[in-house]
């Protein structure tokens, strides 16, 4: 009998106890993605958009690379106000 019939994934994921870990990346995901959305939508290159963060394009790389999920909310907040958005994060 599987232990896990009936249960949803978010529970297996506790089970097996990496469940904030998975929830990070795909949340780290999500936020590269749309960012890069947003820059396709206004034509922002990477170069443009490391200058106006006054940082290098490798580290801009790393802030776009889906699955590093280090990255802190005040560099979240900068580049949400480098891109004309607001960052907006809530527990649910």
């Amino acid at each position: 009998m599987n232990k896990h019939a009936g249960s949803n994934f978010d529970d297996f994921l506790e089970e097996e106890g990496i469940f904030e870990e998975v929830s990070a990346k795909a949340h780290k995901r999500l936020l590269a993605l749309q960012l890069s959305d947003i820059m396709e939508e206004k034509k922002i290159t990477k170069s443009s958009l490391a200058e106006k963060l006054k940082t290098s394009r490798s580290q801009l790389d790393r802030i776009l690379d889906p699955e590093n999920s280090s990255i802190t909310l005040e560099v979240l907040e900068r580049v949400a106000h480098a891109v004309g958005k607001n960052l907006r994060i809530e527990f649910s």
